[in-house]
């Protein structure tokens, strides 16, 4: 079979499918998917529960973008639903908009505030830093210690095992903070679900008949070296045989629990910082559209071991992580192993930015592909 493959995809999920689909219709080429699960879609992976309830397994993916070039995209492989993508966070018992908005700041201040207004009282309670050199320092110089010690310090703690001060700004900094009434997670033009799932989209993404899948099966079973051209998605460390030693990452634990309501949350993602030993509570129907009698919320337990799910940015991590780039980009410059995504190249990458990232790479991969006679 392999004499005939021109590619070969390490990883099923969305780089791997992406630039599969690229090739397979762009290029005519002969594409092999390997993929060590027993599913595709990665962690974007959605399936139903025995309850019947659509629940998305590695937890919730909130497809948004600023790019009417990925929807049209998308766009050939599935429809779509609006993203209500809203998210509270518990304090003292109760829930309060997050990110942070105008109603956040009243309710947490017993103040009635304008966008003026709240940005004189953060300017008054927020921590007179100019460059943070930390997560903490960020938030403090935003928004100040109070609601700092409310709503990040213990759920930062939680969620990737170190003090916010040990953390890069960019860990906080994705989180943003509002003058309006804006209750929306995310401020992206488009905020959209796929109207049958993530599955069912890139299995639609696919379904071509270059395209050939192996499930269940490890990379290194194949001779890589006889396939004119590599695309690598997962962990970079262990393409190297962790030779610099292994990236930290965190992953996640999930419990499920079946509830016989139609909804129990009044929206799809709460955080807990301070209560819990979990991070926050899903309630995914909110965003697939579903109408189903029961309901299922999912509880996220951060933890060290197991799925590699985020990146930990610190300094420590970028610099050894930039040592395995510099052997990748040996890897690529003489065998064609090219390596994008999450895992690959160690970043906290949202979903259009993996498929940005994608098509750039496949445009390397058309640039550089007659540097080496295929094997048609």
């Amino acid at each position: 079979m392999l004499q005939n493959i021109d590619l070969i995809v390490v990883g099923a999920g969305l780089s791997g499918c992406v630039i599969a689909e690229r090739a397979a219709k762009l290029l005519n080429w002969k594409v092999l998917i390997v993929e060590r699960r027993d599913h595709i879609a990665g962690n974007c992976f959605d399936k139903h529960m025995e309850n019947g309830v659509l629940v998305h397994q590695y937890g919730p993916h909130y497809f948004r973008t600023n790019n009417p070039t990925l929807i049209d995209y998308l766009s050939k492989f599935t429809s779509w639903i609006e993203g209500n993508y809203v998210v509270k966070s518990s304090f003292n018992n109760q829930l309060y908009a997050f990110p942070i908005n105008l109603d956040t700041l009243e309710q947490f201040f017993g103040q009635t505030l304008d966008a003026e207004k709240a940005k004189e009282l953060l300017e008054k309670r927020r921590e007179k830093i100019e460059s943070p050199k930390n997560s903490e320092e960020f938030v403090w110089s935003r928004v100040g210690k109070e609601m700092y010690n409310a709503f990040y310090l213990n759920y930062t703690l939680k969620q990737w095992g170190k003090h916010p001060k040990e953390l890069e700004t960019s860990v906080c900094g994705r989180i943003p903070v509002r003058f309006n009434r804006d209750n929306r997670y995310v401020d992206h033009q488009y905020q959209l679900m796929p109207a049958y799932g993530y599955t069912a989209m890139m299995q639609s993404m696919i379904n071509h008949p270059n395209i050939h899948l192996l499930l269940n099966t490890d990379y290194r079973e194949i001779n890589l070296s006889e396939i004119p051209c590599v695309v690598y998605t997962g962990p970079i460390d262990d393409y190297f045989n962790y030779c610099y030693g292994s990236l930290p990452w965190r992953s996640l634990q999930f419990e499920y629990k079946d509830v016989a309501e139609e909804y129990v949350q009044p929206c799809v993602q709460i955080n807990y910082p301070n209560e819990h030993d979990y991070t926050r509570s899903v309630e995914v129907k909110h965003v697939t559209g579903q109408k189903h009698p029961r309901t299922t919320i999912a509880y996220e337990y951060p933890c060290e071991q197991g799925e590699p799910y985020y990146p930990i940015p610190a300094t420590e991590n970028r610099l050894l992580y930039e040592k395995y780039k510099a052997l990748a980009e040996i890897e690529t410059r003489e065998k064609n192993v090219f390596f994008t995504g999450r895992l690959a190249e160690y970043a906290y990458l949202n979903m259009d930015e993996v498929i940005e990232r994608a098509f750039m790479v496949f445009e390397e991969i058309k640039e550089k592909s007659p540097e080496r006679e295929l094997k048609r």
